[in-house]
């Protein structure tokens, strides 16, 4: 078997004079151009990381269909994504459509959430009600 090998970004931003990447938009569009470049290199893998509440990617499908429009091999992904903190129904839509516009190249990584301080904010995130009952997802399911 060959091996293979891919890469991971975590997409950091911040707003600082010394930083080449000062925005979310400016962490979008590096990201595909990484991932363009990487597939003219021969890499076989782009994967990022998805991270909400924080200076991040933190909106993974039109990234990851960005890229597949504009790759036609490197197989495209994410880090884990906590679960938690995400509608399963506009989850599995969102990445049918990704993976249908990459040509089945999407890969998915994801966890039912572990506790961190971060747990609290899906009581407040756009996908949770507003009273706390998530359906059986959640932190206040576990």
């Amino acid at each position: 078997m060959a091996k293979k090998i891919g890469f991971l970004s975590f997409g950091h931003w911040t707003p600082s004079p010394h930083s080449h990447t000062q925005s979310g938009q400016d962490a979008l569009l590096q990201s595909i151009d990484l991932s363009v470049a990487a597939e003219e290199l021969g890499v076989d893998g782009a994967y990022f990381r998805i991270h909400h509440f924080a200076r991040q990617l933190a909106s993974p499908f039109p990234l990851l269909a960005a890229v597949g429009a504009r790759t036609r091999s490197i197989e495209i992904g994410t880090g884990v994504i906590d679960m938690r903190y995400e509608n399963p129904m506009y989850f599995a839509e969102d990445a049918g459509a990704a993976d249908l516009i990459a040509q089945g190249r999407l890969q998915l990584g994801i966890s039912r959430g572990s506790p961190s301080r971060s747990s609290t904010a899906s009581r407040t995130s756009a996908t949770s009600p507003a009273r706390g009952d998530l359906g059986g997802y959640g932190p206040q399911a576990h």
